[in-house]
């Protein structure tokens, strides 16, 4: 197949010297190596519409660009072909510090990627990288810039798929009838010529009757498949129907978004209206300048995440939240808390004692020790209602009652008590004068004898 479409005679051409010899010496010999591949310019006979040919020359020659464009690990100056990783910028992008084209490395089924400019560091042994950047951002802004010049051509887009939709059925019967046709003259002249032979001669007959059958076994073949082509021909569409493919083609962002549509469909359609993209960065933005099919340039800022930023950080306030508890509880009974209180990690999961422990190991948060709190002098509820000789709904209404001193990091947390604010004057006259008590004027006192 890639020698057929290669092969200029394809396109109805005639070509001499599309390959030749060619010379050198080593180590004082001459050397000759053959078959060296000429360019287009090179060939010593180039005779166009020599004859008929099945594709135009521009079809040919496009499909020599397609060719040459979609050959990986063939050097940086070709986009390569259309893969289904992540990154949909891969092949378009060009470093605008050394001109080399940027290498992806992908990251797991999300469709996370991440582009860098590595050629100097593999090929030449340098140590350092010239660029390097998460594909999110730059992936989505230039999906949107390209949505919103494509956006007028989407209504076009959708018309034309309802024609192609309505063509190719009709199409694939015409071919199947006329093929049908073919086989029915076929079967007809059969006979005739079986009809017309000496039954005597019973070779010749038993020949014809023979080739009689084969075209009657095609007949039937063909007719079983133009019923089955008519079954499944697609109902021409309702109004309705036509109606929502013209919709979609007024909002081309939501087909963008679809979940039927493929990374490779999406990277198919930014090679179609992209050139290549020249991307140079700074501390905090990257300076994209867009070059389009038709010779236009766009430029194009993205802000960068800054130092630990991505879409998967934890919010601050869970964060300090979980550092607070870190000196009260252990990973288990933080992560009890933070499950009671609705609280998902960075990803929408509940929270698990390993969770907790990763999540404080990457923020450097040390873990609880077992006295760590009588070693600052603190107790939690249940050790102040133990050293008052109360029960801990009492103490609880001196803490909501302002008479003990209590601090709670959130709802459902332990409240937090210093051991010398046991000792003060409002607690001790609270617990020796009954203060502890409920104030509702419904709650009375027994005495008894």
């Amino acid at each position: 197949m890639h020698r057929l479409l290669t092969n200029p005679i394809y396109a109805g051409a005639y070509v001499f010297g599309r390959t030749g010899s060619q010379v050198r010496i080593e180590a004082g010999r001459k050397l000759v190596t053959r078959n060296v591949r000429r360019t287009q310019k090179d060939w010593e006979v180039l005779i166009r519409d020599h004859h008929d040919g099945y594709i135009s020359w521009q079809d040919y020659e496009n499909n020599q660009r397609t060719i040459n464009g979609n050959a990986n690990m063939k050097g940086a100056m070709v986009p390569g072909s259309v893969r289904n990783g992540g990154g949909l910028l891969v092949g378009l992008l060009r470093c605008g510090r050394c001109g080399r084209k940027l290498k992806v490395q992908h990251n797991g089924l999300r469709g996370v990627a991440r582009y860098l400019c590595n050629d100097a560091s593999v090929n030449h042994g340098r140590r350092t990288k010239c660029i390097a950047f998460g594909n999110v951002r730059i992936d989505a802004a230039v999906s949107a810039e390209v949505l919103s010049v494509i956006a007028p051509l989407g209504l076009d887009a959708a018309l034309q798929a309802i024609a192609d939709r309505e063509r190719a059925g009709r199409e694939r019967l015409q071919h199947i009838e006329l093929a049908l046709e073919q086989a029915r003259y076929e079967a007809a002249r059969a006979h005739r010529q079986y009809d017309a032979v000496d039954p005597e001669n019973r070779l010749v007959a038993g020949d014809l009757e023979r080739r009689w059958n084969e075209r009657l076994a095609e007949v039937a073949r063909l007719e079983d498949d133009l019923r089955i082509a008519r079954d499944k021909q697609p109902p021409t569409l309702t109004d309705a129907e036509r109606a929502e493919i013209l919709g979609l083609g007024t909002d081309v962002e939501r087909l963008w978004s679809h979940p039927a549509a493929s990374a490779a469909t999406r990277k198919r359609i930014l090679r179609a209206v992209l050139e290549e993209i020249i991307v140079t960065v700074e501390p905090r933005i990257l300076h994209l300048k867009l070059h389009w099919k038709g010779g236009d340039h766009t430029a194009l800022e993205v802000v960068k995440n800054r130092a630990g930023q991505h879409r998967w950080k934890t919010d601050a306030s869970t964060e300090q939240l979980i550092c607070d508890l870190a000196r009260l509880l252990p990973d288990g009974s933080i992560a009890s808390v933070l499950n009671r209180l609705g609280t998902r990690t960075a990803k929408g999961n509940t929270w698990t004692q390993q969770r907790v422990c990763v999540f404080r190991n990457d923020h450097n948060i040390p873990v609880y020790r077992d006295g760590e709190r009588a070693e600052r002098g603190e107790l939690i509820l249940h050790e102040a209602a133990s050293r008052l000789g109360l029960s801990k709904m009492t103490v609880v209404r001196l803490i909501k009652d302002g008479i003990l001193p209590a601090k709670q990091s959130c709802v459902g947390a332990p409240y937090v008590i210093r051991e010398i604010d046991l000792n003060r004057q409002e607690v001790r006259h609270a617990v020796t004068n009954g203060r502890a008590v409920s104030q509702d004027p419904r709650q009375r006192s027994f005495d008894y004898q």
